[in-house]
């Protein structure tokens, strides 16, 4: 729940953003200076980017819930209770220890999306971020095929 408190937190505070450089923006073209100019369509451009940005990580972490949920309603979520850290996070010296098995699934079965989901858990559990999101975006893609 504070992940989607924190997610609303940061769209509100985008629009708050919004309003403003588009404002400003609008002044500085309106200004008619070519340094004004620039920089108006600068503060134009740079909240797209920024909403852009955001819509794409909203849609990964909508579609990647979803797949949890159904993954977890087929009773197919990790059984392992891997021990924590004093600081709640999963100890990645276990992660690494029960990884391997879920690599050795995602390659016995490369078309299935449920394998690819959790391997991207057991990587995030690892701590490997980046692979993490790369195997939750093959289970995404394969989830829609």
């Amino acid at each position: 729940m504070r992940v989607k408190i924190a997610v609303a937190v940061m769209v509100a505070l985008l629009g708050i953003y919004l309003v403003f450089a588009v404002r400003f923006g609008l002044l500085l073209v309106g200004l008619g200076e070519p340094v004004a100019i620039g920089m108006g369509i600068a503060l134009l451009a740079l909240p797209l980017l920024g909403v852009w940005a955001l819509v794409v990580e909203l849609r990964f972490a909508v579609r990647a819930e979803r797949l949890g949920v159904r993954l977890g309603d087929e009773g197919g979520l990790p059984a392992e209770e891997l021990p924590l850290l004093p600081s709640g996070r999963v100890d990645r010296a276990a992660a690494a220890e029960v990884f391997p098995a879920y690599q050795k699934a995602t390659e016995a079965a490369p078309e299935d999306w449920r394998t690819w989901y959790r391997l991207g858990l057991a990587y995030d559990a690892a701590g490997d971020r980046r692979r993490a999101r790369w195997a939750t975006q093959q289970a995404i893609r394969l989830a829609r095929d």
